[in-house]
Parts: C-alpha cells; sequence; structure tokens
C-alpha cells in the first residue's frame, strides 16, 4: 500500500465522507489507480446536488471519496461545504502526508505548514506523534515542538529551560538553532515572557540567563526586577536538578563576573545575604567573614553557629562544607580555650579532667585540622588556622603537659600510676568473661588515642542496637608500640629483650609481630586466635564465624593510625588516617557481630601528640644521652643500660617500669621532642603526656530490638492559616536534641494544591541541631508561590514536610498544614 493509500486509510476511519482536492491536477492517475474496499470514489464535476442527495439520503451509510481536479471552489460557491466540514479532507502534499501520518484533521495544516523544518526529520516526527494527545491545542503541540528540539524529558517550560541553559553553559547552540529554523523562537520567547515576565531588545538564551540572576539576585536584596517571582521557583528548581545543576554552576560564575557581584557584596552586610545563595560568590564572602569575625573575637560563637546553621540548606554549601566544619570546629575550639583551665593538683585529678574534659580540645584540633586539609580553598583559613595552632600548641598542649611533668617528676615509679594500669588489661578485662564462660573477642588499633575512642564510642551509639561504655586505662612507659601491645597480651611478666630492637619479651617470649602474640595468647588461652584487621574483613561470613566458633579469645590488630603517622612523609595525614581509622573499626565491629561474637573489646596501645605546623627549635630536647650502652633511640625516648639522669630526660628502671631486666629509659619531658636522623617529628609517642598514655577501652554489647529513632519535626503557628501574600514564612521545630540515638531528618517542604501539584519553590530542610536549647532548634523557611497558586485562590492548600523513602527515590508524605490561599495574586505576579 503506497503513502496515499495509506493515509486514506487513515482519514476512513473517522470520516464516511473524504474530499480529494487535486489543486496542481498531476494525481488523476494515482485517483483512478486507487482501490479501497467498502470506499465508493467518486469525480466531482457540476455534480454536486444529486451527490449530496445520494450520500445523505440515498446511502447515509456508504463511504465515498470525492475527487476533483483543480482547486477547493470559493466557499460561497461550495455546495458540499457543509459536508467538507463535517467530514474529512485529503491532501495529497507532503504536510498533508504528515497530517495523516499524525492522524491529525485539515485544522492543522497552517501549524504544519509554519513548522516544516520541523517535520522533515523522521526523528522527530515520531516522538512527536509518540507524544500526542486528542485533547492538545496548538500551542500544546508546538510545546511539544519545543521539548523535542531542545532535548527536555517532558514538554514544560521549566524543563525545555533548563536544557537550553546546559546548552548554552556547554557552549554549543544546536538546539537553539534548530528551534529557529523549525520558527519555534517565536513561540519560546513568547512562553519565556508569559512564565517568567521576561522582555528583551535582543531576545537569546543567554541575555535570559543573565536577567534570570540579576532579577532574582534583585529580588532577594529587595530591589526591582524585570522577571516575575515564578522565576525564583525556577531558580530553585534549576539548582536542585541532579542532570543540570553542572550548567547553573557554569552560568552562575559567568553571569557574577558580567553583573559585577563581587563588587557589589563589598557594600552588603552578610546578614542581609544568608537566605541568598545564587552566587558561589556569596558563599566566598560569608565565610570570609566568619573566619576574620573569629580571629578578631569580633563575633560570638552563637553567632557564628547561627550562621553556619542557617547556609547548611543552601546551594553551595556542599562545596565549602568542609571549610563551614572547620569553621564550627574552630568556633567550638576558641571558646574552650577561653575557660581552659591546664593546672593540675595530682597524677589523680589530671587523669579524670582529662577525661573528663581536656581531651575534647585534642579533639577540636584534630577535626579543625583534618577538616581543613580536606578543602581546596584552606589557604582562606589561614588567619584562624594560625592563631588555633598557636592556642593548641602554646596555651593547651604545651601548658598542660608542662603542669602534668612536673607531677610526673616527682613520681617514684610508673607503677605508682593509678589503675587502671594497661599491663592488668588482660586480668581485668578479658578474664572476666572467660571466668563466666563467654568468649571475647578484643580490637587493638594502633595508637587510637582517648580522643579518638571517645568519638567512636558516639559513632558505635549511633548504629542501630549497638550500644558501647567506655573506661580509660594507663598505658605502660615507654608509650610505644612493641611495650604496650605486650602489655595487652595474658603475662606474668614483661621484659625488654636487651638489644637494639626494642622487642619485648611476654614470659621469653618475643611478642614481635601477629604470629608470636598469638602463641603467647594461646599459652593462655589454649584456643585463642590473633589476625590483623585487614585480612579479618576480607574473610568470607563462614570463615569469619568458623573463626569466633572456634576460639575462646580473638585478637584483631589494627594499624591505620600510627602506620601513618610514623612515617616522615606521611605524617601529615595523621588526622585523616584517624578518620579512615573510625571508619574501619565500626566495620570490624559490625563483622564481628555477623560472625556472631557477642563480648567486644576495642582498645590501643598508646595514644600521641601532633602538632600541624613546622616544629620550632624550641620544641626539640638539646639533651644528648648519655651511659654504659645505648639500646635504642626514638623521638621521644631512649633504651640502655647505665643511663645517665639528666634535667630534660626523665628516668626509670625497668623495675619502677614494672618490667623485668636490667634495661633503663629516659623519657623526654612534656612535649619535647629527641632529634632522630630521617624521622618525622610532628606526630610522635613513647612519652608520658597525657595524650600519649590515656587509653581507651570501649566494651561493645549489642540490643535485641531497635533502638534508633529520627528527631520529630512541628510546624509552629498552628495547623491552620491564611496565605495573603505571593510569598510567606513558615516556621518548623526539632521536637529534641539529637543525641546518639535520636537522628538527624531530612525533609523537603513545598506547597501543594489539592490536586497534589507543586505550587511554590521547594526546600530541601536538614534539623540536625544537638542544642538543649528549644529556640536554636527552629527553622523558618521563606517560600515563593508561582502563578499557578493564582488558580488556588480562596481555596485550601497544603504546606508539606516529605521524607525520601530509604533505599530508594520515593518520597512519603511525613507531615502537612493547611492553609487558604486569600488574595489578590496582580501584584505579586507582574513583577
Amino acid at each position: 500500500m503506497n503513502k496515499i493509500e495509506s493515509a486514506l486509510t487513515k482519514l476512513f476511519d473517522k470520516h464516511r465522507i473524504v474530499f480529494w482536492y487535486d489543486t496542481k491536477k498531476e494525481l488523476r492517475k494515482d485517483f483512478e489507480s486507487i482501490a479501497l474496499e467498502g470506499v465508493e470514489k467518486v469525480e466531482l464535476d457540476n455534480n454536486e446536488f444529486s451527490l449530496k442527495y445520494r450520500m445523505l439520503r440515498q446511502e447515509p451509510d456508504a463511504k465515498f471519496l470525492l475527487y476533483h481536479e483543480g482547486k477547493q471552489p470559493e466557499d460561497i460557491d461550495n455546495w458540499l461545504l457543509d459536508v467538507q466540514l463535517a467530514n474529512g479532507e485529503f491532501r495529497a502534499d507532503q504536510v498533508a502526508i504528515w497530517l495523516g501520518e499524525m492522524e491529525l484533521g485539515i485544522e492543522f495544516m497552517e501549524l504544519f505548514e509554519e513548522h516544516q523544518e520541523f517535520f522533515k526529520a523522521a526523528k522527530r516526527r515520531s516522538s512527536f506523534k509518540r507524544a500526542l494527545k486528542s485533547t492538545d491545542t496548538r500551542g500544546d503541540m508546538r510545546l511539544k515542538m519545543l521539548a523535542i528540539c531542545s532535548g527536555s524529558s517532558e514538554p514544560k517550560i521549566d524543563a525545555i529551560l533548563e536544557s537550553l541553559l546546559t546548552e548554552l553553559a556547554n557552549e554549543a547552540e544546536d538546539k537553539s538553532r534548530l528551534i529557529a529554523r523549525c520558527k519555534l523562537d517565536t513561540h519560546l520567547w513568547d512562553l519565556l515572557h508569559r512564565h517568567y515576565g521576561y522582555e528583551s531588545d535582543v531576545t537569546s538564551i543567554k541575555d535570559f540567563s543573565i536577567e534570570l540572576f540579576k532579577s532574582c539576585y534583585g529580588m532577594a536584596m529587595g530591589e526591582e526586577a524585570v522577571l516575575n517571582q515564578d522565576a525564583l521557583v525556577f531558580m530553585r528548581r534549576w539548582q536542585d536538578s541532579r542532570s543540570h545543576h553542572d550548567a547553573f554552576e557554569t552560568l552562575s560564575e559567568e553571569c557574577a563576573d558580567i553583573l559585577g557581584i563581587e563588587a557589589m557584596l563589598d557594600k552588603v552586610d552578610i546578614q542581609d545575604l544568608l537566605e541568598v545563595d545564587y552566587f558561589k560568590l556569596i558563599e566566598m564572602k560569608i565565610l570570609s567573614e566568619l573566619i576574620h569575625g573569629l580571629a578578631q573575637k569580633s563575633l560570638s560563637v552563637h553567632e557564628c553557629e547561627k550562621i553556619i546553621r542557617t547556609r547548611r540548606n543552601k546551594y553551595w554549601y556542599k562545596q565549602f562544607k568542609d571549610l563551614y566544619e572547620a569553621i564550627a570546629y574552630a568556633a567550638e575550639f576558641m571558646q574552650q580555650m577561653d575557660t581552659v583551665n591546664c593546672s593540675i593538683e595530682s597524677i589523680e585529678s589530671g587523669l579524670e579532667v582529662y577525661q573528663s574534659r581536656l581531651y575534647r580540645i585534642d579533639q577540636l584540633y584534630r577535626k579543625f585540622i583534618y577538616h581543613a586539609r580536606r578543602d581546596d580553598k584552606s589557604h582562606l583559613i589561614g588567619e584562624l588556622a594560625a592563631q588555633i595552632e598557636n592556642h593548641y600548641t602554646n596555651n593547651f598542649l604545651l601548658k598542660l603537659n608542662d603542669n602534668w611533668q612536673s607531677l610526673i617528676d616527682g613520681l617514684p615509679a610508673w607503677i605508682d600510676m593509678p589503675s587502671p594500669r594497661q599491663n592488668q588489661f588482660f586480668k581485668h578485662w578479658v578474664a572476666p568473661y572467660l571466668e563466666r564462660g563467654n568468649k571475647v573477642c578484643v580490637v587493638i588499633s594502633d595508637a587510637m588515642r582517648y580522643e579518638v575512642g571517645e568519638e567512636l564510642l558516639g559513632r558505635i551509639r549511633q548504629e542501630d542496637r549497638y550500644d558501647a561504655k567506655m573506661q580509660a586505662m594507663v598505658s605502660m612507659l615507654p608509650s610505644y608500640t612493641q611495650l604496650d601491645m605486650a602489655s595487652l597480651l595474658p603475662h606474668d611478666e614483661l621484659a625488654f629483650a636487651g638489644d637494639e630492637s626494642s622487642t619485648v619479651m611476654v614470659d621469653g617470649q618475643s611478642s614481635q609481630g601477629t604470629v608470636n602474640r598469638e602463641k603467647i595468647l594461646k599459652k593462655g588461652v589454649s584456643s585463642a586466635k590473633a589476625i590483623q584487621a585487614e585480612e579479618w574483613l576480607a574473610l568470607k561470613q563462614d570463615e569469619s564465624r568458623a573463626i569466633t566458633r572456634d576460639h575462646e579469645v580473638v585478637y584483631i590488630y589494627h594499624n591505620r593510625i600510627d602506620k601513618t603517622g610514623d612515617t616522615r612523609d606521611t605524617e601529615g595525614r595523621v588526622f585523616e588516617a584517624a578518620e579512615d581509622t573510625l571508619d574501619e573499626i565500626i566495620k570490624v565491629i559490625k563483622k564481628l557481630y555477623n560472625a556472631n561474637a557477642s563480648n567486644i573489646i576495642v582498645t590501643a596501645d598508646h595514644g600521641f601528640i601532633y602538632q600541624n605546623k613546622k616544629l620550632d627549635e624550641s620544641d626539640f630536647s638539646t639533651a644528648e644521652a648519655e651511659g654504659d650502652e645505648i639500646l635504642f633511640r626514638d623521638r621521644r625516648f631512649i633504651l640502655g643500660r647505665g643511663l645517665k639522669a639528666n634535667p630534660s630526660l626523665k628516668k626509670f628502671s625497668a623495675q619502677q617500669l614494672g618490667l623485668k631486666g636490667d634495661v633503663e629509659a629516659l623519657i623526654s619531658k612534656s612535649i619535647n621532642r629527641l632529634r632522630l636522623k630521617g624521622s618525622g617529628s610532628r606526630f610522635v609517642h613513647g612519652g608520658a603526656t597525657l595524650q600519649e598514655i590515656v587509653v581507651p577501652v570501649i566494651q561493645v554489647s549489642k540490643k535485641r530490638k531497635s533502638d534508633v529513632s529520627q528527631v520529630e519535626v512541628d510546624f509552629i503557628g498552628g495547623s491552620s492559616s491564611v496565605i495573603t501574600s505571593g510569598q510567606f514564612s513558615a516556621a518548623f521545630y526539632q521536637q529534641q536534641p539529637c543525641s546518639e540515638k535520636v537522628q538527624p531528618r531530612i525533609l523537603s517542604a513545598g506547597i501543594y494544591n489539592e490536586a497534589d501539584e507543586l505550587i511554590s519553590d521547594k526546600h530541601e530542610l536538614v534539623f540536625d541541631s544537638s542544642s538543649e536549647d528549644a529556640r536554636e532548634r527552629e527553622t523558618t523557611v521563606r517560600f515563593v508561590l508561582t502563578s499557578h497558586a493564582e488558580k488556588s485562590n480562596n481555596q485550601d492548600v497544603y504546606l508539606k514536610l516529605k521524607e525520601q523513602v530509604k533505599g530508594t527515590a520515593k518520597p512519603r508524605l511525613y507531615k502537612q498544614a493547611r492553609y487558604t490561599i486569600r488574595r489578590s495574586f496582580t501584584s505579586d505576579f507582574d513583577l
């Protein structure tokens, strides 16, 4: 069947009578050759009256193809005009064929003729046909053509615009040129005017993008704007688009330069910018003011926290998240330093105050350095970083440990330190499980100091059905891996090997390496296993379960912090290693529970001191070790025999350290380092500072029932109200502070009509405040209504909070509040 027959067949599916005007008088042969089953072919040749009587009276159910060679008569002379208008017309030119292909009537002929370029491509025709609906108007059809030309996912002006803006950002013009060739550009500008109020002497997507950023920024700053409020809503949608946000960032940067935003921001107070997020420069301005304000103490910690909390829901925050985190930790650090008291009255009080409060300053310093290092714009924080470094080193680390050292100097022996001590670990924590007939697993993370353990404690408690408690113990001295790892094993006697290896003997057995440690474990417990954490994590489930099933005691050794810090080339990444350690230990614990382990202890061999800046000469001890025999030198201690006393070094005999043998130790006082060729100096351990010798012991347990919940969020101001403006603010209240077992909630907020159609911009809100102050858990959000909201005037609408169903991209309704829109929209939507 040829195209003409095919087109006619489709027409007869809709009409009983079809008119065919052969305008160019060239298709008679086609007419004569066509044979359509059940269709009577008749030529119009001054037979209109008889034919009309036949078709309407004599054969009212028969199908007729009426052919006329020549143009269609003028309406006044067309005696069959009423029949023609009530039925169909066939045209055999290209446009007519396209109409037949689309199964559309002659009334769309003008539309197809105007946009012939669009229909020339079979692919576009196919896409257009799939998108067509029987109810489509000419405007609907042009919108669908625009969507196809722009490559948009849906025939909506905002989606079309996103696609064209992406093309602009990519410095391409193919889609825009195609729209122009298809004569759809006029319709595009009409849509942009109608929806967003766009007018320009030189219409282009680039011109629109500049006006979009200019108007949105202007409206945010309370200035007059060319575009209307729907432009604000579009901007929010564009920012939130996963597939188009790269284009937003590119064009935002370009438009910021064109509009001279940087110069404008110099005159704006950051308080006026807190809700504005159209340009990255705004984020940089706020960050700069935060950093400068903290450094100059012109900004309170409370003000700093409030600003950061406001910015967390803004677009550019994610790009500067680490910098914001660094500033938040810096603010708390400065606050703590304002009240810190480094005086210590006794050994017992020193240990207690460090475990209860002072560890937090080490933790805040670590978190600040970690986040500052992660941001490639960390140079912005240089002024503040220098202050924090100075405060930490001189006003805390040095002062605290100088005071602590004065107490250590008066200590007769290290074994006089308060219990629990590290050499009692197995008897104090492990043996009680075995005595009750229970199995126990011990995870030992090398150099996981107390403050890192405290953060680990919190992370464990955040896990569903997991709980933990933590105590502290005092490590052996010198606080280095060989001795402290040996101390954690079951033993009667510990002794230095007495050679240059610094190896420690456990009841005469070398404790160097995992194999030897397993041998020592098996002497104390016949069914024992020692394994490295990397090996443990690589095991299959049946393999890991076999280990916990077949052994009463399992020691798992983890080494990330010490391995990183003890190498000169990598010591600067030790805080990154601490973060990795937290993640990895959680994985180890979960795998233990999945392997049916029920009793887990997490501890460390020793801690460390770390200063991020390059050390001054004054940080190094000038002491030279002297004695009968120098066996081993490190950055914080010396081992040997017949060692001579030195004012800069604290001397201990083996017996004073709780060890056997005749090897003595010299410990560098306070935070001073000993010079050691080829070794790093910022990360050290082996000394007697609180950071080195206070070690966490965490006992982990698991509950049968879920014990984690999320914060609840309420509306403030009642459940029913009236909206009288195109913009309005709503307040939300986080009912309880976040804690280890009460976790944050992320919600999207928007205003919807009765049909659940969004009629405002949409905001993602993070409710994660841990403040006990209820006022600090309040969040206020300004919503901008679209012009579609006008259709809901004097009707109920709903402010809805939705959250994503875990493991899916689907939202569910969390809560909603009913509002009534009652106002005239003219002034708001014709800006």
